[in-house]
């Protein structure tokens, strides 16, 4: 068994599934018959979605991978990447996808058989066009020929030096761990080959590995391939409604929270909403669900607006003075205040507001959490309101402050 076969996985029909559903509900059920058509080696993945998953690979990536779309499906990309992938190029893709931004690296990846091959790596998110949220990451995959190409080779101890590599050579790389896979590339008796199992050694070739550097026409490849697929989504988002766009998008003046921190608030199961105090009005810029639910909104219905659209004609004034006097000197308050669903059905919450401050220690967000009064007693081993208010304000604290959150 090759090594890359080795790292394969069983994954279940029920990921397969949710990665397929997620795909087509952004688009037409047509888009994958779209995208077959395209000469392109690329792939579409989810960050939504647990272990970012691959939620469609065209049929180039998979012809030039070897695998079929069954073993790609709800995959991460990671499971292409062996001994001899350059971690720094991997910590470079990983840090475009958390600032949610294009990246283009050169990357040796592995086939099903378990050869390595160099291809240039170009990847880009996404966008929503109706909220400016990432909601994909495509990446186009461009073999990279090594034509003309000269490398430094270090093999053993004894040799270091300036030569021409063919397109076979390339593909395998060059450094002193090679040496040991003996069966992957041939070597000439003359130099030296050492091979002491230091494991030490071994980390240090691996992170010594360098580049193979794609030419300028491989990367006006890469970015036309990568216009050629956004041009396909956008068009069939729009035949399906749900309209996405290369460039990110805000949605009635929110802030656009970037889709790791989306992530992080999402695995908070209590009512809460994120402000901003820096735009106009201090919009809500993110509801959680158990808020939409306890309210009865749409997101996109809540997403800009002002929390004071839950109050009627009953809620008390004296109540939404003493809120903003607290938000003015940047303190925390709860109070109890008679709130409406969109079905104008009423409820007493029980809210409690706090500032959020970013790593710098300035005011970024407020959080308010929301109990509503009649469920705050429904079971006797439940946490008592204010300590599951206190809570949710300390993990989106975290949350912030984790992602160094750049604010006004």
């Amino acid at each position: 068994m090759s090594l890359a076969e080795s790292s394969v996985s069983v994954f279940t029909d029920e990921e397969e599934e949710e990665s397929s559903s997620s795909f087509h509900g952004r688009y037409t059920l047509w888009i994958k018959e779209a995208l077959d058509e395209l000469p392109h080696n690329f792939t579409i993945t989810d960050p939504f979605l647990s272990g970012h998953p691959i939620v469609f690979a065209s049929l180039g990536f998979l012809q030039m991978t070897g695998y079929s779309r069954e073993e790609v499906i709800g995959r991460n990309g990671k499971f292409f990447q062996g001994p001899k992938t350059n971690r720094r190029s991997i910590m470079e893709i990983r840090e475009a996808i958390r600032e949610e931004r294009s990246v283009q690296v050169s990357l040796l990846n592995y086939r099903k058989s378990g050869s390595p091959f160099w291809m240039l790596f170009h990847m880009t998110p996404v966008f929503g066009r109706d909220d400016g949220k990432v909601i994909n990451f495509v990446a186009v995959q461009v073999p990279i020929s090594g034509r003309g190409h000269h490398r430094k080779v270090r093999i053993g101890s004894g040799f270091s030096g300036d030569v021409s590599l063919d397109h076979s050579e390339l593909v395998f790389g060059s450094c002193r761990r090679e040496v040991c896979f003996g069966s992957f590339v041939h070597q000439d008796p003359a130099l030296p080959v050492e091979c002491d199992g230091d494991d030490d050694d071994d980390e240090q070739g691996l992170e010594d590995w360098e580049h193979c550097e794609a030419s300028e026409s491989e990367k006006l490849k890469a970015a036309e391939a990568i216009n050629t697929v956004l041009s396909t989504l956008t068009r069939y988002s729009e035949l399906n409604g749900a309209l996405v766009c290369g460039k990110r998008c805000c949605f009635r003046g929110a802030d656009c929270l970037s889709s790791s921190l989306v992530i992080s608030l999402g695995r908070i199961k209590q009512s809460f909403v994120l402000t901003n105090p820096c735009l106009p009005d201090m919009p809500i810029i993110y509801a959680s669900d158990a808020f939409l639910t306890l309210t009865g909104y749409k997101r996109q219905e809540v997403l800009g607006q002002n929390c004071r659209f839950l109050s009627g004609v009953d809620t008390d004034s004296s109540v939404l003075y003493e809120m903003k006097e607290c938000i003015l000197k940047g303190q925390s308050c709860t109070v109890q205040i008679l709130n409406y669903r969109k079905d104008k059905s009423t409820f007493w919450n029980l809210l409690h507001i706090s500032p959020v401050r970013n790593a710098s220690g300035k005011t970024a967000y407020f959080v308010g959490v929301q109990v509503e009064e009649s469920c705050r007693n429904t079971e006797n081993n439940e946490l008592r309101p204010e300590t599951r208010q206190l809570s949710v304000v300390g993990a989106v604290r975290v949350a912030v402050r984790s992602l160094s959150m750049v604010t006004c």
